[in-house]
C-alpha cells in the first residue's frame, strides 16, 4: 500500500487527523520537500510529534528513481508526505501512476492547499480563479523580461475577468542556485512578494496584487496594491504567493478593502 498524504500548509499539527492516523499506522515514511515546505517546522519536529522516521527524497528520488519507495510499497505499508496537498500543485500522479502498473494498491489523504487557504482568506470566490502560474527567479529562466508563461496566463484571466493566483518560485538544492552562490552546502531559495511584485511591475506596474504569506500559520498577511506599491513593501517569513484579481463581485471586492486594505477605487467591480 502506498498512501499519499498532504501535510498541509505550515507545521506540524497542519496535516489532518485522518493523515495523521495514517501516518503513525505506516511501515515506512518518505516525504519530499522541493516543492513546497512546512517552514513553521522541522523535519525532527514532524518524527518526534508523530513518533515516526521520515526518510526525505529530492527531486531524482522522486521522479526519477523511485525504486526504493516502490520496492518498499509493494511489501509494506508505505506513506509519501508532502507539504499542502499532495495531488494538487505538488503533484506526484506519476509516482501513483508507477505504483498501480506495479499492482500496488493506494490512496491519498487530502491537505490544506495553499489555493483553498488563498481564496478563504482574500475573500476571493473560489469558483472564480482561473488557471494558476509560477513567477521562476529570473536566473532560473534566463529569458529577457516576464516569461511568456506568466504573461499569457495573466492577461488570459484578466481578459476573462479570473483571477489569477501567481505562485512564487521556491529553490531547494537547485543546481543552478548552488553555482549562484558559489557553495557546496544545501541552498534553499523562497521568492518573498516583494521581489515577486518587483517582477511584475515591469510589466503591471499598475496592476492590483494581493500579497498572502505564511497561509495557515497563526499570524497570515493580507495585503494589497499596486505592484509598484507592493515592490516597496516588506512581508515577513515565507512563504508568499501573489493574487492578481480579476473583476470583483461587489462582496468580494468588500472583502478586498476590509480585509487586505485594498483601494476600491483600483478594482475592477462588476
Amino acid at each position: 500500500m502506498l498512501t499519499f498524504i498532504g501535510l498541509g500548509l505550515y507545521d506540524e499539527r497542519s496535516i489532518t487527523v485522518e493523515g495523521q492516523e495514517a501516518l503513525r499506522a505506516s511501515d515506512r515514511a518518505f516525504a519530499e520537500f522541493y516543492t513546497s515546505k512546512l517552514v513553521g517546522t522541522t523535519i525532527e519536529s514532524l518524527e518526534s510529534h508523530h513518533d515516526v522516521s521520515i526518510e526525505v527524497r529530492d527531486r531524482a528520488g522522486v521522479e526519477q528513481h523511485p525504486e526504493e519507495i516502490l520496492e518498499a510499497a509493494e511489501a509494506e505499508d508505505v506513506a509519501f508526505l508532502t507539504a499542502g496537498d499532495t495531488m494538487i500543485s505538488t503533484t506526484h500522479v506519476d509516482l501513483r501512476l508507477r505504483a498501480h502498473e506495479r499492482g500496488i494498491e493506494t490512496r491519498v489523504i487530502h491537505g490544506v492547499t495553499a489555493q483553498t487557504a488563498t481564496s478563504a482568506l482574500t475573500g476571493l470566490q473560489n469558483y472564480r480563479f482561473g488557471t494558476a502560474t509560477t513567477l521562476p527567479f529570473p536566473y532560473a529562466h534566463g529569458a529577457d523580461g516576464l516569461p511568456s508563461s506568466v504573461t499569457n496566463t495573466i492577461d488570459d484571466n484578466r481578459e476573462e475577468g479570473s483571477h489569477t493566483v501567481v505562485y512564487l518560485d521556491i529553490k531547494v538544492d537547485n543546481e543552478a542556485a548552488i553555482e549562484r552562490v558559489d557553495t557546496d552546502e544545501a541552498v534553499e531559495e523562497y521568492m518573498t512578494a516583494d521581489v515577486g511584485a518587483e517582477l511584475l511591475a515591469e510589466e503591471y506596474p499598475d496592476l492590483v496584487g494581493v500579497v498572502v504569506a505564511r497561509a495557515g500559520s497563526p499570524d497570515p498577511l493580507v495585503e494589497a496594491g499596486t505592484m509598484t506599491d507592493l515592490a516597496s513593501r516588506e512581508f515577513g517569513d515565507p512563504l508568499h504567493l501573489l493574487v492578481v484579481p480579476g473583476d470583483c463581485h461587489l462582496l468580494e471586492a468588500d472583502a478586498l478593502v476590509e480585509l487586505a486594505g485594498a483601494n476600491r477605487e483600483e478594482l475592477d467591480i462588476v
